[in-house]
C-alpha cells in the first residue's frame, strides 16, 4: 500500500473513532468536553467523565479484537457529491444499543449544528429515520442521527464532501531547451473553476517512432513538468496530453503533438558582419551564425528576422524583415535603405513557423553607399540692423529631405547655381549669419556632401512686417518630455501659417535652436524632445505672410518646476518718518527653477502681528507703511513659483523718531527760505533798477514813439540835442531787418512794394541778428520788428541807380495805453526846417520839401543800426 493509501486509512479510522465516542460518551453522570479530530475538522463534544473510560475500553478492545459499535448506522447515497444537489440518508438503530434499552426511541437529525426535518420510517419501534436534503450546499459537512433526550445524544454520523468534478487541463505546450542539459518543458491550464476536492494531475507521452509511453505523476497543484533528455527524441513527432481526476471523475487535455526540435527557442543568434553591396545604393549584407552551443544545425534551414533603425533614432522599425528557408552559412541582402545612412541591425532565428522565436541578438552597424542629397530644407529666416542687413538664416531637414550622406555641409550662396563668386556661408551646422549684399533680394541653400549637391532652396529675403496677430500664447507640459503650445490670432485672413521656436535659454549655442512650420488653420502645436528639468525654454511663434514674416511672440517654459535655489538678499534704500524702503536684485535666470510667480515679504515687531505683503514678479522694491517708530522690526523674504517656495534670511532693522534738534534745524531752514522769498519779492515789486524789472515786466515798444534818432547837420560835436522839451525818451527799435530785390523792379513793383500795407517784419535778415552787432545771436532773437529796409538789388549785384525804399512795417504787438494807432510822423532836422526826402523815414511829410544841396556829414558811431546799414552798402557795392 503507497503511504497516500495508508494515510487515507488513517483518517477514515479516525472518523469511525470520533462517531464512536459520540454513542459511547452517553453513560457517565460527570459532564466533561471532548475535542476529537476527524479529517481536519474539530468536534466539540459535552459529555459525561465516565466515557472516559469507555475510551480507554475502546483503545484496548481494538487490539482484542472486542470494537465498541456505535448505537446506530447511517447509509448515505454518496459521501462526496455535486455541489447543489440532493443527499439521502437512513439511521437504523441497532438492537444492542444499551443507552436505548427499555426506552422509546425518537430519532432526529443534524447537518452540522442545525436541526433538519426527517421522515420515520415504518417500524418496529422507530428505530429507523430516513432523511432527505434538497440542495447541499456545503463543500464539507457532519451529519448525525440523535435521541430525542435531554441533553440530546448523538448515535451516529457520517461527514459528506460535495465539489464539481475536473475541469479539462487546456493550453497544453511544451519547449525544447537546447542548452546542456537538454529538456522539454511542458505546462498547461488547469482552468478557472475551484473544484473544492482533491485533483490529481498525470502527464502523458507517446513516442510514435520508439512506441515508447511515459506518465509522470504531479504533487496537488502543480501544472508543469520538466520531460528529461532521455525521454525524448529530438528529431520525432510525439503525442502530449494531461489527465485530472478527482472523487468525481477525470477528464483528459486535447493532445498535441510536436517534434521536439520544432518546440525548440534557440539561443540568440550572432551577425557576424554588416557590410556594403556594391555598386548597390540601399543595400547592406548580412553575415550571421548560431550561437556556440547550437553551431552544430549549421546545415538546418532556419527562418530570419531583422528589425533595423538609423543612427539618429531610438525605435526599431514597426515591421521587421523577414526571410525564410535560409541557411546560417548563407548571407543575405537588406535593401530599400536610405542612401549613405548609418543602420542598426539585430536579428533572431526560429526552425519552423510555429516554433517559439529566440532573443534578439546584439547590434550590428553598417552604412549604405552616398548619393547626392535630395529634397528641400525648411528655413527660417531673422533680419537685424538697419543699413547693413545682418542675416541670420536656421534650416532643417523637410519631410522630403534625404542627406543621403553621414557628411553633410551647407552652402548659402546669391547665387542660384553655387560658387566661390557667389557664397556668402557655407557651413556644417544648421544655421549661419553674415550681411546681405548689396540688392540681394533673396539666397539659395544648398546640401553638399562627396556625392554631390542638392537643388538649391530659394529664400526669400522680407523685412519683419510689423504686424501683431497673435496674443494669448500659453506653454503647458504635458510631461517630462513634452509642451503644449497655444495661442490665438486677431486676423487670420492674411496668415499663411505659423513657425514655432523653441530653444534653451540657458545655453548661448545657436544650433540648439529648433522650429517647426505649422499649419494657418492650427491654433496649438506639441513640442517633443530632451527638455532638461526646471530649465528655461525660449518658446517663440511667427505668423507667415506671402510676403514675410510677422513679429513673434514670446513665453518662457519650463516641463517641470520646484523651489528657487536662492532668495535675494533685502537691502533698506531709504527711511522716511514711518516708512521704509526695501529693495532687492533679480534672481539669476539658472537659479529660478520654474517661473516666479511673486514676492512676499514678512514683516513684524517684537510686540506686534505679523504683516504681509504681495509685491508683483516684476517689481524689485516694495515700500512699507505705517511702522512705529523705536520699534525694533524682522522682515523677511518668500519667493514662489508653480513648484514650491523658498524663504530668505531674516533681516533686522529700526524706525527711528526725529530728535528735538532734528526738529529745530528743520523749523529753522523752513523759516529763513521763506524769509528770504519774501523779501526777494519785495525787493522786486519797489525797485528802481530798470533791468530787473525788466526782466519780470519788460517793457513793449511804442510804435507811435519810436525813433531811429535825429541827428544835426551842422555840427558833428552835436550829438546829444535836449530831448526833454520836444519830446520823450527815444526807444530805439529792438529789430530792424532788411533783404535784396531783384535787379529789374518795375514801377509797378515799386508801388507795389511801397504802398503795401501787408506785414513785412519777415522779410529780409535782421539787422540784431547781423554778425556785425555786438551781441550777436542769430536770427531767432525775441525782439519784434518795426520797420524793414528794401534795397533794389541783391547784395551780390552792382550798387543800384534808383532810390533805396524804406518801408514801416506794421507791428503785432500792441499799442501802450492811451495811445492812437496812427502812423508816426517822419522825425524833423534839428537846425533846419527843410528835410531831404531820402531822410524821411516812416511816411511822408506835409511839411519836408525837397531841397537840392549837398548832402551833409553824417556821424554813423551815434546810429548803430544806420552804421549797420552802411556796411551792407558798401559791401554791396
Amino acid at each position: 500500500m503507497s503511504s497516500r493509501s495508508f494515510k487515507r486509512a488513517e483518517v477514515e479510522l479516525l472518523r469511525h473513532v470520533c462517531v464512536s465516542l459520540v454513542v459511547l460518551c452517553e453513560l457517565s453522570p460527570v459532564t466533561f468536553k471532548l475535542s476529537c479530530l476527524c479529517d481536519g475538522s474539530t468536534i466539540m463534544i459535552s459529555k459525561w467523565v465516565s466515557a472516559i473510560v469507555m475510551l480507554v475500553a475502546f483503545v484496548n478492545g481494538a487490539s482484542n479484537e472486542h470494537v465498541a459499535q456505535p448505537c446506530a448506522n447511517i447509509w448515505t447515497s454518496s459521501s462526496v457529491v455535486p455541489l447543489g444537489s440532493p443527499v439521502t440518508a437512513t439511521c437504523v438503530i441497532r438492537d444492542d444499543c444499551l443507552a436505548m434499552i427499555g426506552k422509546a426511541v425518537h430519532i432526529e437529525w443534524q447537518l452540522g449544528n442545525r436541526f433538519i426535518p426527517s421522515s420515520p420510517v415504518a417500524s418496529e419501534g422507530g428505530k429507523i429515520s430516513q432523511v432527505v436534503i434538497s440542495s447541499f450546499n456545503h463543500t464539507r459537512a457532519f451529519l448525525t442521527c440523535c435521541f430525542q433526550t435531554s441533553p440530546v445524544q448523538v448515535a451516529g454520523g457520517v461527514e459528506i464532501r460535495a465539489g464539481y468534478p475536473p475541469e479539462a487541463p487546456h493550453n497544453v505546450s511544451c519547449q525544447t531547451n537546447l542548452t546542456n542539459p537538454n529538456t522539454l518543458n511542458c505546462s498547461w491550464d488547469p482552468g478557472q473553476q475551484e473544484t473544492h476536492l482533491l485533483t490529481n494531475y498525470t502527464l502523458h507521452t507517446e513516442i510514435w517512432d520508439t512506441k515508447k509511453n511515459y506518465t509522470y505523476n504531479l504533487p496537488p497543484g502543480v501544472h508543469h513538468y520538466t520531460i528529461p533528455r532521455s525521454d525524448f527524441v529530438l528529431f520525432s513527432e510525439m503525442k502530449i496530453y494531461v489527465k485530472a481526476v478527482n472523487d468525481l471523475g477525470e477528464v483528459v487535455s486535447a493532445p498535441i503533438t510536436l517534434e521536439p526540435v520544432s518546440a525548440a527557442k534557440f539561443d540568440p543568434p550572432k551577425i557576424q558582419q554588416l557590410e556594403v553591396v556594391p555598386k548597390r545604393y540601399g543595400c547592406l549584407r548580412l553575415r550571421w551564425s548560431l550561437s556556440q552551443h547550437q553551431a552544430w544545425m549549421h546545415n538546418c534551414r532556419f527562418n530570419l528576422e531583422v528589425r533595423l533603425k538609423t543612427a539618429d533614432s531610438s525605435q526599431w522599425n514597426e515591421r521587421p524583415s523577414s526571410v525564410s528557408q535560409i541557411k546560417p552559412t548563407r548571407p543575405t541582402d537588406l535593401c530599400r535603405l536610405l542612401h549613405g545612412t548609418q543602420y542598426s541591425a539585430q536579428i533572431r532565428v526560429r526552425y519552423q513557423p510555429r516554433s517559439p522565436w529566440s532573443e534578439w541578438s546584439s547590434s550590428q552597424s553598417g552604412v549604405t553607399l552616398e548619393s547626392a542629397p535630395t529634397g528641400r530644407l525648411d528655413s527660417l529666416v531673422k533680419l537685424s540692423g538697419d543699413r547693413h542687413i545682418n542675416i541670420h538664416l536656421f534650416w532643417k531637414p523637410s519631410k522630403q529631405f534625404r542627406a543621403n550622406s553621414q557628411n553633410v555641409s551647407y552652402i548659402v550662396s546669391v547665387q542660384k547655381k553655387p560658387g566661390e563668386r557667389g557664397k556668402v556661408c557655407s557651413t556644417k551646422r544648421n544655421y549661419c549669419s553674415f550681411q546681405l549684399p548689396m540688392k540681394a533680394k533673396r539666397v539659395y541653400l544648398s546640401a553638399v556632401n562627396t556625392a554631390g549637391k542638392s537643388p538649391p532652396t530659394e529664400v526669400q529675403i522680407y523685412k519683419p512686417k510689423a504686424l501683431v496677430v497673435i496674443s494669448d500664447i500659453k506653454v503647458i507640459p504635458r510631461d517630462d518630455q513634452a509642451l503644449l503650445v497655444q495661442w490665438k490670432s486677431v486676423d487670420t485672413s492674411t496668415i499663411t501659417g505659423y513657425v514655432v521656436e523653441w530653444r534653451p535659454l540657458l545655453k548661448a549655442d545657436l544650433s540648439l535652436s529648433q522650429f517647426e512650420n505649422v499649419d494657418k488653420n492650427e491654433s496649438s502645436f506639441i513640442i517633443t524632445g530632451s527638455f532638461e528639468p526646471y530649465k528655461p525654454y525660449g518658446i517663440s511663434v511667427y505668423p507667415r505672410f506671402k510676403d514675410g514674416i510677422g513679429l513673434p511672440q514670446t513665453v518662457n517654459a519650463y516641463t517641470s518646476q520646484k523651489a528657487p535655489s536662492m532668495v535675494p538678499k533685502i537691502q533698506i534704500k531709504k527711511t522716511q518718518q514711518s516708512n521704509i524702503e526695501l529693495t532687492w536684485d533679480e534672481i539669476p535666470l539658472y537659479q529660478r527653477n520654474g517661473i516666479i510667480q511673486g514676492y512676499k515679504v514678512y514683516y513684524w515687531n517684537e510686540k506686534g502681528p505679523i504683516n504681509v505683503v504681495n509685491v508683483n514678479p516684476k517689481e524689485r522694491s516694495v515700500i512699507l507703511k505705517d511702522l512705529k517708530t523705536a520699534s525694533l522690526y524682522e522682515a523677511l523674504m518668500m519667493v514662489s513659483t508653480c513648484g514650491g517656495s523658498l524663504n530668505g534670511s531674516t533681516i533686522h532693522f529700526e524706525v527711528k523718531p526725529f530728535d528735538a534738534v532734528t526738529i529745530v534745524m528743520i523749523v529753522i531752514a523752513t523759516g529763513v527760505g521763506l524769509s528770504l522769498l519774501f523779501i526777494f519779492m519785495v525787493m522786486t515789486c519797489f525797485s528802481n533798477h530798470k533791468r530787473l524789472k525788466n526782466c519780470f515786466w519788460p517793457v513793449v515798444p511804442d510804435p507811435a514813439n519810436s525813433s531811429i534818432k535825429r541827428w544835426t547837420s551842422e555840427s558833428p560835436e552835436e550829438t546829444h540835442p535836449a530831448w526833454d522839451k520836444e519830446e520823450p525818451n527815444p526807444l530805439y527799435l529792438s529789430h530792424l531787418s532788411f533783404l535784396d530785390l531783384p535787379m529789374k523792379l518795375r514801377k509797378q513793383e515799386d508801388d507795389l512794394w511801397s504802398n503795401s500795407a501787408e506785414d513785412t517784419s519777415d522779410l529780409g535778415e535782421s539787422i540784431c541778428g547781423s554778425p556785425f552787432i555786438p551781441g550777436y545771436s542769430g536770427s531767432n532773437s525775441d525782439s519784434v520788428p518795426y520797420a524793414t529796409v528794401i534795397f533794389s538789388g541783391p547784395c551780390s549785384s552792382p550798387p543800384p541807380k534808383d532810390t533805396r525804399v524804406y518801408l514801416r512795417s506794421e507791428s503785432t504787438q500792441p499799442l501802450l495805453e492811451n495811445q492812437e494807432s496812427f502812423s508816426p510822423k517822419c522825425y524833423q532836422n534839428m537846425t533846419t526846417d527843410r528835410v531831404p526826402r531820402e531822410q524821411c523815414f516812416f511816411g511822408a511829410c506835409h511839411d519836408c520839401a525837397v531841397e537840392e544841396k549837398a548832402k551833409p556829414l553824417i556821424l554813423w558811431d551815434d546810429f548803430p543800426f544806420l552804421q549797420a546799414l552802411a556796411m551792407n552798402d558798401m559791401e554791396n557795392d
